[in-house]
């Protein structure tokens, strides 16, 4: 090969190299240039579907282009992320996903990625936290009455919950190591056979969704003790924190966020978290979750950083529970 061409094979070779940068640079500018898709693991119509729905629709305005919502709710949600995990980090698909996607999966499946080093936080969306509820004709009528019970009949009482791993499962370990005493857990296949038998009194108490709990504490068929937050819910203000009614430090909440898969450019996570940030800025957005018993993240908690450095505590908060208690998927 002679000189010349070999120079122009180099310098040739050369700006090939350099391409891909630039490349990248005029992406993350036009980003997005065709429809995105959200993935959730849950089915269709169900609460964490029905919250992207919400968001997804104000964030279409920001960002000029549709978002395809993909429901897969096997395996807790678990197959459905791990698509994400696996996808290509540009910003085009998505990972809407909770407390138990994102924190609980980690240690009750045996995953083929991390539920926090493969995702690209992006925002926090809102918090449901939970009503400490019970059936109708339990004795007590307050939660320093319940908590009394419950140690007064050990192995006696029944929890029902949405199955291992569910956060009444894991929020009844937790509080059975603070009490120090235990009860019998009573399963089911979802929130709402379970809560029909709490109608039917078929076992004694549970922690419950706001959306769940309140018409049926308006019509009497259940009682309901305290919101285990820090602060009372803007929907039922006549309803006592934990702190206020006798269990002070306990909380549980069943909270959302959004993130991208690992490397994700920056830009795009800037474009993405600027689209969730104005969609909950929106009255009718905040009013429409409101209304689901949603509470949504204050606006300095909606960074990406805030999600990851949250992210990272729930973990460490809730692993040691979930390990202790040697708790498996079903």
């Amino acid at each position: 090969m002679t000189k010349l061409p070999r120079r122009r094979f180099l310098r040739l070779a050369a700006g090939a190299a350099a391409l891909p940068a630039v490349s990248r640079i005029a992406w993350a500018q036009t980003y997005p240039s065709r429809p995105i898709t959200m993935v959730v693991g849950g089915t269709p119509g169900g609460p964490t579907d029905t919250i992207g729905r919400i968001i997804t629709e104000r964030m279409r305005a920001s960002l000029g282009q549709p978002i395809i919502i993909e429901n897969n709710g096997s395996a807790a949600g678990s197959v459905a992320h791990g698509r994400v995990a696996r996808a290509a980090p540009d910003g085009y698909t998505l990972s809407f996903g909770h407390w138990g996607t994102h924190v609980v999966n980690g240690l009750v499946y045996t995953l083929q990625y991390d539920v926090l080093k493969d995702f690209e936080p992006i925002s926090l969306i809102s918090s449901n936290p939970f009503l400490v509820t019970a059936k109708r004709n339990l004795p007590p009528n307050d939660l320093s009455g319940l908590v009394a019970w419950l140690k007064a009949n050990p192995n006696k009482a029944t929890e029902g919950t949405s199955g291992a791993g569910s956060p009444e499962h894991v929020g009844g370990v937790l509080l059975q190591s603070i009490l120090g005493t235990q009860w019998q857990f009573v399963p089911y296949r979802g929130g709402n056979p379970k809560m029909q038998d709490l109608v039917a009194g078929q076992f004694d108490w549970t922690f419950t969704s706001p959306g769940a709990a309140l018409p049926l504490m308006r019509d009497g068929s259940i009682k309901v003790y305290a919101v285990a937050a820090k602060t009372r819910l803007a929907v039922a203000p006549n309803i006592p924190t934990t702190d206020e009614a006798g269990l002070p430090g306990f909380y549980l909440s069943y909270w959302h966020g959004l993130w991208a898969p690992k490397a994700t450019p920056k830009d795009v996570v800037a474009r993405l978290n600027g689209a969730v940030v104005n969609a909950l800025a929106d009255p009718r957005v905040s009013q429409r979750l409101a209304e689901l018993g949603q509470e949504v993240f204050p606006r300095d908690q909606q960074t990406p950083g805030a999600l990851g450095a949250f992210h990272k505590a729930e973990i460490d908060k809730w692993w040691p529970i979930i390990k202790a208690a040697n708790i498996k998927a079903e």
